[in-house]
C-alpha cells in the first residue's frame, strides 16, 4: 500500500488533533507558549549584549547580526515546530511502540513528527521572526525584484535543511537507540552555532559547515546574498545561490537515510 497520498493529508489532521486537545487548556497553552518565547528572547538578548559591547564581530554590526539570528531562528524553529519530535525515535524503538506505528496506513515519519504536536513551539518563532523583520527594515539593502523574491525562498530552504538534518540525525537511533543527545548536539548545537556570523569561528569551521554539514546555507550564505557582501573568508561567491540545491540534496539524503533505517529495523516482537 502506498502511504504517501494518505500521509499528505494525515499530517495536518494529526497536528490538528493534538492542537485541539491542548486547546482544552488555553491558559496552560498560553503560558507554555510565552515561556518558549521568553527562552528565545533571552538568546536574542545575549546577541544584543555581545554585539552592543564589541561593536563589530567578524566585521559585522549588531543590525547585521540580527539578520543572521533571524534567519537561523526562523528556519530552526519552523523545523522544530513541524518535525522536532522525530528525535523520539529511539524511545519508540526501546518501548516497542514503533511496531505499532509501522502497521498503520500512514508514514511512520508523519506519525512520529506529529506526536504531541503543540502550537506552543510557535513561541520560539516569534522573537526570531521579529529580529529578522527588524534587520530587513533597518539595514541598507539594495532591494531588487530578484532579492525580494529570494528572501522567502532562502528562509524556506533553510527550514528544509534544518528539518532534513533533524531526520538524518534522528535516523542514527535505528542503530543507537540511546543517541538522542547526539541528535540534540547536531540540531540544537547547529542552531546555537549559526546564530552568529560564521566569520567569528574561522575558515576551518566555515568549511566544515559548508561542505560536511550544510549549516552555512541556513543563515551565513543567505545573509551574504541579502547584504550583497563578499565572503570575508574567501569562500566562492556562487555558494550564496546554492541554498535551493543544497536543500533538495539534504531532503534526498534524509529520505534515503530514513528509509534505509526502516528497512534494516528488526521488530522487538512486542
Amino acid at each position: 500500500m502506498d502511504r504517501r497520498p494518505r500521509s499528505v493529508t494525515a499530517y495536518p489532521r494529526l497536528a490538528w488533533a493534538w492542537t485541539r486537545a491542548l486547546a482544552q487548556y488555553p491558559v496552560s497553552l498560553a503560558m507554555l507558549t510565552f515561556a518558549q518565547a521568553c527562552t528565545t528572547a533571552v538568546e536574542l538578548l545575549a546577541v544584543v549584549i555581545v554585539f552592543g559591547h564589541a561593536g563589530r564581530l567578524g566585521g559585522f554590526t549588531l543590525d547585521e547580526a540580527m539578520l543572521f539570528y533571524g534567519l537561523t531562528g526562523t528556519a530552526f524553529s519552523t523545523a522544530h515546530l513541524l518535525i522536532g519530535t522525530v528525535d523520539r525515535l529511539g524511545e519508540h524503538i526501546r518501548r516497542g511502540s514503533l511496531d505499532t506505528v509501522l502497521i498503520r496506513p500512514v508514514s511512520p515519519l508523519v506519525q512520529i513528527a506529529t506526536e504531541e504536536f503543540s502550537p506552543r513551539r510557535l513561541g520560539r518563532t516569534v522573537p526570531s521572526a521579529a529580529a529578522l523583520g527588524y534587520a530587513l527594515s533597518v539595514l541598507d539593502i539594495a532591494w531588487t525584484p530578484e532579492r525580494v523574491l529570494m528572501v522567502p525562498l532562502l528562509i524556506g530552504c533553510g527550514a528544509l535543511i534544518c528539518g532534513s538534518l533533524w531526520v538524518t540525525a534522528a535516523s542514527v537511533q535505528f542503530l543507537l537507540t540511546d543517541a538522542r543527545e547526539l541528535v540534540s548536539s547536531v540540531t540544537n548545537g547547529g542552531w546555537a552555532l549559526t546564530e552568529y556570523p560564521l566569520a567569528i569561528y574561522g575558515r576551518d569551521v566555515v568549511r566544515a559547515v559548508t561542505y560536511l554539514v550544510p549549516l552555512a546555507f541556513v543563515s551565513w550564505q543567505p545573509a551574504l546574498y541579502i547584504l550583497d557582501r563578499p565572503d570575508p573568508l574567501g569562500m566562492p561567491d556562487w555558494l550564496r545561490y546554492a541554498s535551493p540545491a543544497v536543500a533538495a540534496a539534504a531532503v534526498a539524503v534524509a529520505a534515503l537515510v530514513w528509509r534505509t533505517g526502516l528497512r534494516h529495523y528488526r521488530s522487538t516482537g512486542s
